[in-house]
């Protein structure tokens, strides 16, 4: 699914150059559920700017589904985000107004897909992400922020996405709303069999995920199997 290989990332502010990424290497296989941790100037939003191809490295090789995004124009690193990737943000960056159902179809309307159909999408998200059936026609600033992001999730859903990656999905939310939304997370992945990166500066959080990559300074510090995984109602 994914693969780095010596992935590096340098800023140029006039004179001065800053190496953020200092030859990343890692590999996530198909249906992982993988965090990336790392505290704040780590390296870790820099590095899940080129994972959801929202930016690219300035040197060393990025893998997605076997194809070289590193060195990819903006449309087409576009095209890659609208096929394969659905993003998950801290903010939920949902329409206000419009309904839960309207906010999730809304990639699918960018994609130019027919009414009908992307509506029994957005239905088959919502389901996936558990969401209320009751709340489907309420609009999003009538919702809870828990609720808020699994429509969030619901969207990064919608069209089927070979990768779900999800950028401090918690960070706005208490830690009992928390915990509901990472529930959903190990579920997906559970019973669907989702590659999810979940970026997280949170121990606490990225113990939800089966593996951990930690970063510190542009360099991968540690790389590991989550020895203890949280319990899903009761079960492993």
């Amino acid at each position: 699914m994914i693969e780095c290989r010596n992935i590096v990332k340098t800023y140029q502010n006039g004179d001065v150059e800053t190496r953020v990424l200092k030859g990343i290497s890692f590999k996530i296989n198909d249906g992982e559920f993988v965090a990336i941790m790392g505290p704040s100037g780590s390296g870790k939003s820099t590095l899940m700017h080129i994972i959801g191809c929202l930016d690219s490295p300035t040197d060393g090789t990025y893998l997605l589904d076997s194809k070289d995004i590193s060195k990819l124009s903006d449309d087409e690193l576009a095209d890659i985000r609208m096929q394969k990737i659905g993003f998950v943000f801290q903010a939920f960056n949902l329409l206000p107004r419009a309904t839960v159902l309207r906010n999730v179809t809304l990639p699918l309307m960018y994609a130019g897909t027919a009414k009908e159909e992307r509506e029994e999408q957005a239905r088959e998200a919502l389901r996936g992400a558990a969401f209320p059936e009751e709340f489907w026609n309420h609009s999003s600033n009538q919702l809870s922020g828990g609720m808020m992001q699994r429509v969030a999730i619901a969207r990064a859903l919608v069209n089927n996405p070979a990768l779900v990656l999800a950028d401090e999905p918690t960070g706005n939310l208490d830690t009992k709303t928390g915990e509901i939304v990472l529930d959903t997370f190990q579920r997906l992945h559970k019973e669907q069999g989702r590659t999810i990166v979940l970026i997280t500066h949170e121990p606490y959080v990225a113990e939800h995920a089966e593996r951990v990559i930690s970063i510190r300074d542009g360099n991968i510090i540690e790389d590991s199997k989550v020895s203890r995984r949280r319990l899903i109602n009761g079960k492993i």
